[in-house]
């Protein structure tokens, strides 16, 4: 796909990974996706910014985690970013739709603007204002973001959540053995996914799984091992769609990755 010069309302349109090792994350990641990261200037204090590149293109970013969130006790992670058209209008709706506003929204310099929210059922994720920075400039390439799921054991309270904040429309997929997903729409397009955890799955607190785009997940799967990832799902087919796989980076930040079906 050429590069992107706009993202929709509603879009899945960046990730950034908070790491306590910036530069391990940023030799992982650059091992494994061929991404090069080119290192953004921050207002003093405010650590390192790294924006990973693909094609000269940007495509995620990789940063410090907050003194608060380590404090916490809060684990390395990716965020799922949802471009809207006002964050303000958007946080207040998803503030009266009964979620937790994390961070308020916030100028990120001339860049764009964005707040952190918690939704109902637990899960954190981000929404973004673009100004200079649209988001990922690329997609359909191998170390772009491919798609975005979330997974919380009350998929009902989720799935009106995000309906009502992003105006999607949701359709239950029936995958057999009891199994059932749900893929959010925007008119023809599919922006994300949902389900409830396997029923046996160690607890885990609501959370979105971001996946990225490569050609093998099987050989992408050898080669986190060889760099010391832990993998969580081995890669395993999605009948008529293609391969997936999870993985827990070696700062223990989970991701995914996608392997298309080839047409």
């Amino acid at each position: 796909m050429p590069e992107v010069k706009s993202h929709k309302p509603g879009t899945f349109s960046w990730t950034d990974l908070a790491t306590t090792d910036v530069a391990s994350a940023k030799k992982f990641y650059g091992e494994l996706f061929g991404w090069a990261a080119e290192d953004q200037p921050m207002p003093p204090g405010q650590g390192t910014y790294a924006l990973a590149k693909v094609k000269g293109k940007s495509v995620a970013g990789i940063a410090g985690m907050m003194e608060q969130q380590k404090k916490a006790g809060m684990p390395p992670h990716w965020t799922a970013y949802f471009t809207v058209q006002d964050v303000s209008a958007a946080t207040q709706k998803a503030s009266s739709l009964g979620a937790k506003i994390v961070m308020e929204p916030l100028d990120v310099m001339d860049v764009g603007r964005m707040a952190a929210i918690e939704d109902p059922t637990g899960a954190a994720f981000a929404i973004w204002q673009a100004k200079k920075h649209i988001g990922t400039e690329l997609l359909q390439e191998p170390g772009t973001i491919s798609w975005v799921e979330l997974e919380s054991r009350d998929v009902d309270k989720a799935g009106g959540f995000y309906s009502k904040l992003f105006g999607w429309s949701a359709k239950v997929q029936d995958m057999g053995g009891g199994k059932k997903y749900t893929v959010f729409f925007d008119g023809p397009e599919m922006r994300a996914g949902l389900m409830a955890p396997e029923p046996k799955a160690p607890p885990m607190p609501a959370h979105w799984n971001v996946y990225f785009q490569v050609d093998s997940a099987d050989a992408i799967a050898k080669r986190a091992a060889s760099l010391k990832a832990k993998t969580l799902v081995p890669p395993t087919d999605i009948p008529n769609m293609g391969r997936f796989a999870f993985f827990f980076d070696p700062q223990g930040a989970m991701f995914s990755v996608f392997q298309p079906m080839r047409k």
